[in-house]
């Protein structure tokens, strides 16, 4: 049987199984990093960390809160970032106090997270930290510092678990790299 994405993958860059996995080691480091913490706080980039978010949250057995942030960075192409970065929906509580872990899909030239981590610091949260599930350290133009990550990938364009080809295929279970010059729809 055919399945739509079909078309566009070029391959499985991280599969189910490996990603899941991941995710478990991670969830079982800030577990054990939070142990004893009260005010823990995981900040969701929406959209593309929701999938991550909901696997990771399985596994953090702290006792801890959710709070989504939507961010919009564009510029002169469709999947190029200039750093222009804009708030699309804000937090809905206060973070003063508060140990925040920014849940993110991919980091990508730093912009967007250097601009996430500039806003939320002037909110003076008790400690600020960042877990990605995706790391292009080769376009990172911005330097920034995980303290989770999840996998360190080549500069390719990749789609799927969260990450959207154009606003399309963020349900897949794994990730895949994109076909050169491919997009879905007109």
């Amino acid at each position: 049987m055919s399945h739509p994405y079909e078309p566009f993958l070029q391959e499985i860059l991280i599969d189910s199984t490996t990603l899941q996995a991941r995710i478990c080691e991670l969830g079982q480091q800030i577990s054990a990093d939070y142990a004893g913490k009260q005010n823990v706080l995981l900040i969701c980039v929406l959209k593309g960390g929701i999938m991550f978010l909901s696997d990771l949250v399985r596994h953090i057995e702290v006792p801890h809160s959710i709070e989504f942030l939507s961010i919009s960075s564009y510029g002169d192409g469709v999947r190029e970032s200039s750093g222009r970065v804009r708030i699309d929906m804000d937090l809905r509580q206060d973070i003063a106090g508060k140990h925040v872990i920014i849940i993110e899909d991919i980091i990508d030239s730093g912009h967007t997270m250097n601009y996430i981590l500039s806003l939320l610091a002037t909110r003076h949260p008790a400690s600020l930290r960042i877990c990605t599930l995706l790391s292009k350290p080769s376009r990172r133009q911005v330097e920034i510092k995980l303290d989770y990550l999840g996998f360190e990938i080549p500069d390719k364009f990749v789609f799927g678990y969260g990450l959207d080809l154009d606003e399309v295929f963020r349900n897949l279970p794994f990730i895949g790299v994109c076909k050169p010059n491919m997009r879905f729809g007109p």
